[in-house]
């Protein structure tokens, strides 16, 4: 008897906002949420179960196969994709992908393969791109190649390449993601005696000592152990098989990358006042229905941590599990540590960090609802938790939470409305709120709750303010001299310099933070001026000294530092700026005893790297830790006593209006690591500009100060939080298609008549080139969309992402609502 014929609607990863409807043969059709593999033009894709299909499409393709009995997809999850596509305009299938491990979807599956040579002049990037592809044997995954060129997408290239005829792009069907396994040996059969044993192994002595090396080690072990160290043949242990002694068994091991690292138990702490008001405030909302987000507004060190904690203690206490979100990966292994030594193995970790086994691991884990609650970067946001009773994230002013490529949702929001959907308490905790979280509490659409002061009772540690213009001048109050070029005195105030002097001496640790990595920010021909730039971004190139190499530090190009100009030939060539690198070198020659710990992106590419650096840290192992922002936030190091900001003004003049609240978030966050324990502590910041009111509000630690200046100095122009933003990129290889392609879309919104009229009326601003003008490669010019009404721009934004043409084919347009950052 034939099955029955159903029809699905199925959303494929792909740009266009509609889905596909196929048919499948079974008895019942797969429920929403479940993976497929089916035919797409000439390849295969995964897509996902959405619904049923439409009855009126006469010709209707089969899917190829159903990959999974139970969704991976819950319908919650299915529910939040759907917002997330619509608020943010991308397609169904695009947030579907960015709930799911890559390993589940199509990221892993496509494949490159060099074809002869381009028909056509490439460019650098796409020649390198052929280059590696022909130095291998047979096709390469797009996603390798791009790790390879340490770069997060290189379809630019690809789409050069395939243009010119070099490459042909592959789909390959997906693989059942493979569970790890060990062979375990088990004793079945006990012998008692020593006859016995003389019987049995009379002539097999080897099989004699495995029998009792296992018998010493409780009656199981695993092969490799008995093979490897235990020097057994597998004949030998084939041997105890057949007699009937023992059994071989696979059994399957779940890759747990913290399985491994000691957990220490932690005291229990009784919450003080303020936290414990706090906790009774979202214990009493644990159940409510679609309970207000709360704002956790609590100083540096003030036990917002401990409160997450006891938090979630009543949420599994309900059976629930719970959702937290940390913005760094740096954070992660402290962040884990303290909630495994509460809540054991409980714990499933996500990041980006985790191979693709260790991902899918915790996934299922968190799925099945043997663990329970989900710590991780900003794509953790969407773990399966059957039962998710709360939501918590961590610093949740952060940028790291918004996603840079489609679909670009902020971590932040879509955990605001997971929690609407679901009826989960959502906390956001930051010691420098985001204005827009800061309005909303004002505004009444959630509850604030503070906690005022340090959980030790210690105060917040004193800031002291060096103004560089005397430095520079070579006097004045700062007491500072004129130095020559690299000495200590043209980078730590002779203040600094001294206060590291002193905590060096008593034992005591230093951080200092330089927002700005290598060693020199660009190289200046001193003949002709001129500076070398990137050949694909407009922006010029950093200069590393210990690869003696120039990089970009927004496509990774690099080449060999220059010794001569290549405009004019002249060898005057004057390396300018400051990075950590350079700040590593003069305080180890300044301090030749000390001992320094470099943290940015350069010294963390392994994946232990953070954790390695941060445990030398916490065991005393490291005096200064000198870094990037990434030692600014989360870090609790009780011998910490001085903080010293080597430059505050990296970022402050940067063409963002966001550039103050972030300058001043990355003072405070970074001043706040010091005097946490009874030692005390101090802080120190240069900068040129001592007056800025981002800075004096530091000096203050005065937040609310801070931002009620900020806030109205966004009212006009208006900015967020006081209307809602869009930012609308527009790129092509080919600067004239870009600037026109701009032009028509500004055109285009025009005369749709989408702007609207009155007080819910959308401006238009712009074109102009983008701050960055060229970028990977291709130029860029934007216009922002901004509204009141956010119902009024998301339709707008919907319509530029799905319905606007542009002329050309090479001319991309990237709508990014709510933006974080506009260069």
């Amino acid at each position: 008897m034939t099955e029955p014929v159903h029809r699905v609607e199925v959303a494929l990863p792909l740009p266009p906002d509609r889905t596909f409807t196929y048919e499948v043969e079974g008895p019942r059709a797969p429920v929403p949420g479940t993976r497929v593999l089916v035919p797409f033009r000439r390849t295969e894709r995964v897509g996902w179960v959405v619904g049923p299909g439409s009855a009126e499409i006469r010709s209707v393709r089969r899917i190829l196969s159903v990959l999974e009995e139970e969704p991976s997809i819950p319908p919650d999850l299915l529910r939040l994709c759907r917002w997330v596509s619509d608020y943010y305009a991308a397609s169904l299938g695009l947030a579907l992908r960015s709930a799911q491990p890559a390993i589940l979807c199509d990221a892993a599956r496509d494949y490159l393969i060099p074809l002869r040579d381009p028909a056509r002049e490439v460019g650098p990037g796409a020649a390198r791109v052929l280059e590696i592809l022909r130095s291998g044997a047979g096709p390469k995954s797009i996603r390798a190649l791009a790790r390879l060129l340490g770069r997060r997408s290189i379809w630019p290239q690809i789409r050069a390449l395939q243009a010119a005829g070099a490459v042909r792009h592959r789909t390959v069907p997906p693989r059942e993601p493979r569970a790890r396994v060990r062979k375990v040996v088990r004793m079945t059969r006990w012998l008692s005696s020593l006859s016995e044993r003389e019987s049995l192994f009379a002539r097999s002595p080897r099989q004699r000592e495995c029998y009792e090396v296992l018998e010493a080690a409780g009656g199981a072990s695993e092969l490799a152990l008995l093979t490897r160290r235990g020097a057994f043949s597998s004949s030998v242990v084939r041997g105890l098989q057949e007699k009937g002694v023992i059994s071989v068994t696979a059994e399957e091991v779940v890759r747990d990358p913290f399985r491994e690292s000691a957990v220490t138990p932690e005291p229990r702490v009784t919450p003080n006042t303020a936290q414990q008001a706090a906790l009774a405030a979202m214990a009493g909302a644990l159940g409510a229905h679609q309970p207000r987000p709360f704002l956790l507004y609590g100083v540096t060190g003030s036990g917002k941590t401990l409160v997450y904690i006891e938090l979630l203690e009543a949420v599994l206490a309900r059976g629930q599990g719970a959702i937290v979100l940390v913005p760094e990966i740096s954070l992660t292994p402290q962040t884990v540590a303290r909630f495994r030594a509460r809540f054991g193995d409980r714990i499933a970790v996500l990041h980006s960090a985790l191979s693709d086994g260790e991902r899918y691991d915790a996934w299922r884990q968190l799925r099945s609802g043997e663990k329970l609650i989900a710590v991780g970067a900003r794509s953790a946001v969407f773990a399966p938790i059957p039962k998710l009773g709360a939501l918590v994230i961590d610093e949740e002013h952060d940028g790291s939470y918004k996603q840079s490529e489609t679909p670009r949702y902020h971590a932040r929001d879509v955990a605001v409305m997971r929690a609407a959907l679901t009826g989960s308490l959502c906390v956001l905790g930051s010691a420098t709120p985001s204005l827009e979280s800061w309005w909303n509490a004002a505004r009444g659409k959630s509850t604030l709750l503070t906690l005022p002061s340090r959980a030790t009772g210690q105060p917040l540690p004193p800031v002291q303010i060096l103004d560089l213009r005397k430095q520079r001048r070579g006097g004045g109050s700062a007491g500072v001299s004129t130095k020559p070029a690299g000495h200590a005195g043209t980078v730590l105030a002779p203040p600094l310099e001294d206060a590291i002097r002193s905590r060096l001496h008593r034992r005591e640790q230093v951080i200092l933070l330089l927002n700005r990595r290598g060693f020199s920010n660009f190289v200046q021909c001193q003949e002709c001026g001129d500076v070398r730039v990137c050949v694909h971004c407009s922006v010029s190139m950093t200069y590393h000294r210990v690869a003696n190499r120039l990089l970009c530090h927004h496509c990774r190009h690099g080449e060999p530092a220059p010794t001569r100009c290549l405009r004019c030939g002249s060898r005057d060539l004057s390396f300018r700026g400051l990075g950590t690198e350079q700040v590593e070198r003069v305080v180890a020659e300044t301090f030749p005893g000390a001992r320094i710990a470099r943290m940015d992106v350069d010294t963390t590419s392994g994946k232990w790297a953070h954790h390695e650096i941060l445990g030398r840290v916490g065991r005393g192992e490291v005096d200064i830790l000198l870094g990037t922002q990434m030692i600014a936030k989360g870090l609790d190091f009780p011998r910490v006593t001085l903080v010293g900001v080597v430059n505050a003004d990296v970022g402050l003049h940067l063409p963002d209006f966001r550039a103050s609240e972030r300058t001043f978030q990355l003072l405070s966050q970074v001043a706040g690591r010091a005097g946490r324990s009874e030692l005390g502590g101090d802080v120190m910041i240069q900068t040129f500009l001592p007056e800025h009111y981002s800075i004096q509000s530091a000096l203050s630690h005065d937040y609310e100060g801070f931002a009620r200046r900020e806030l109205s100095e966004r009212r006009s122009p208006a900015y967020p939080p006081h209307v809602r933003l869009a930012n609308v990129v527009v790129s092509s290889p080919n600067q004239e298609h870009a600037a026109g392609a701009a032009e028509m879309a500004v055109g285009w919104v025009r005369r749709s008549s989408l702007l609207g009229r009155g007080p819910t009326r959308v401006e238009l601003v712009g074109p102009a080139p983008s701050p960055i003008e060229r970028l990977h490669g291709r130029w860029r010019w934007h216009f922002f969309l901004r509204s009141s009404s956010p119902r009024e721009l998301g339709r707008l934004c919907r319509a530029l992402a799905f319905r606007f043409r542009p002329g050309s084919g090479d001319v991309r347009v990237a709508v990014d609502r709510d933006p974080t950052a506009l260069l």
